[in-house]
């Protein structure tokens, strides 16, 4: 399993898919299936029982979208960007981004 690059609450854009163009925030992020689960991207329809829970009946959905197909979008720059990885001075690493230079985990 390696180090993704996307995180929890990061805000991505979709490349690929039904769904390219559109912006969400990153909800959940599977690192085991290589998928995260992203803010109104990838809605499905599902029909559910009723339960001593839930009402039931058609529920709207967010499945997961693997990370290939997402970007994460810079806070500086506004654009969507390939991020890279650099160490400080302290030693811990931090994600930036290619276009701008900006780091992202300040």
């Amino acid at each position: 399993m390696s180090k993704l690059s996307i995180k929890k609450d990061d805000k991505v854009m979709v490349t690929a898919g039904r769904d390219r163009g559109k912006v969400g925030k990153v909800l959940r992020v599977l690192p085991a299936d290589n998928r995260a689960i992203v803010e109104k991207v990838n809605v499905v329809k599902r029909h559910t029982r009723p339960s001593q829970n839930n009402q039931g009946g058609i529920v709207e959905k967010e499945m997961p979208i693997d990370i290939s197909n997402l970007m994460v979008i810079c806070d500086k720059c506004g654009k969507a960007s390939r991020l890279g990885r650099k160490v400080l001075d302290d030693g811990k690493t931090s994600r930036f981004c290619k276009k701008c230079g900006e780091l992202l985990d300040a």
